[in-house]
């Protein structure tokens, strides 16, 4: 199993930078974490995001391979749909031959109405759409139809679907399955029975909501204005472009509410190191898990809990893993 950090690069108005700034600190500790001994960095997608989350996974991804050797570069999710298959084929065999060969490709079929009137796609048919793109993809990276080539055949491709219907789909086309959800092994097992594919080669990956801090419930109380914006911005998202009206904003007062534990609420937990590895071990035990990735920032949250998470989750967590 590989351990990882999740981009998304995020620059909210109350604690803006500079673009260039955002863009090249998340570069640094990238190059950090691999020589803290990281094993991967994963990028996410979206648009028109207030925040500017990154809109091209594959773009930062090239960047990342430029200043690295070693760590496995992924995409979680590349919103395959809104754009040719060609064009998403190329750009991954670009970055897998920067890259020497660390490239995962995941591809997912998001839920932003406004994101695919941007792109002149029809939101309603997303998943007929990015299983289309998965089969096409994987010919032109497999069949070496793109130029230059891709480094590996098969190429590793994954798909962010959740909930049992799209795990099954991910299993009939035979590929990996972003998610660490227990309940979707068997219908995604199931999938690749369907598929015509062998169900031990079954492997997942995901994301945990883990920052890992020395003092979690100090880090907790920082952290949560972050974590407030982060929630609003996707509840605004999944209204962008509809007639549905705006979700009510959620507030810090009200997440107090909801915690469970000492720097613990639904969606985000601050761990110890020692923590955090029980959380990640009962998360991936007994499971085909290849990667698991935790955020590297929480929507522009404080620098020096940033790179103390970064050295705890390599120094710390990951050797006892």
């Amino acid at each position: 199993m590989k351990l990882g950090l999740y981009f998304d690069l995020r620059n909210p108005q109350p604690w803006q930078r500079p673009w260039s700034e955002v863009y090249g600190r998340a570069l640094d500790l990238i190059v950090e974490a691999e020589k803290l001994g990281t094993d991967s960095a994963w990028f996410s997608e979206h648009h028109h995001f207030a925040d500017g989350y990154l809109p091209q996974p594959l773009t930062m991804a090239a960047a990342a391979a430029a200043r690295t050797s070693r760590i496995t570069l992924g995409t979680a999710v590349v919103l395959a749909a809104l754009r040719p298959p060609m064009l998403v084929a190329e750009e991954a065999a670009v970055v897998d031959q920067l890259s020497g060969g660390r490239l995962e490709l995941g591809i997912g079929a998001g839920y932003v109405a406004s994101e695919y009137q941007s792109y002149g796609a029809d939101i309603e048919q997303r998943y007929s759409l990015t299983d289309a793109a998965v089969v096409e993809i994987r010919r032109l990276l497999d069949d070496g139809v793109v130029t230059p080539p891709a480094v590996q055949r098969p190429f590793p491709l994954w798909l962010g679907y959740q909930g049992p219907q799209g795990a099954r789909r991910a299993g009939r086309l035979g590929v990996g399955l972003l998610s660490l959800d227990r309940s979707l092994l068997e219908p995604y097992r199931r999938g690749l029975l369907e598929g015509g594919h062998d169900p031990a080669s079954a492997r997942t990956g995901g994301m945990l909501d883990i920052i890992v801090a020395d003092d979690p419930e100090a880090a907790f109380e920082r952290i949560l204005p972050h974590y407030v914006h982060q929630l609003n911005s996707y509840r605004a998202a999944t209204v962008a472009g509809t007639d549905r009206p705006a979700p009510k904003e959620i507030t810090a007062e009200r997440l107090h509410g909801g915690v469970t534990a000492a720097g613990q609420i639904p969606g985000l937990r601050v761990l110890s190191p020692a923590d955090a590895v029980a959380a990640i071990r009962a998360a991936t035990n007994d499971a085909p898990v290849e990667h698991v990735y935790l955020w590297a920032s929480v929507a522009g949250m404080p620098d020096d809990l940033v790179e103390r998470h970064m050295q705890l989750l390599c120094t710390e967590v990951r050797p006892n893993l």
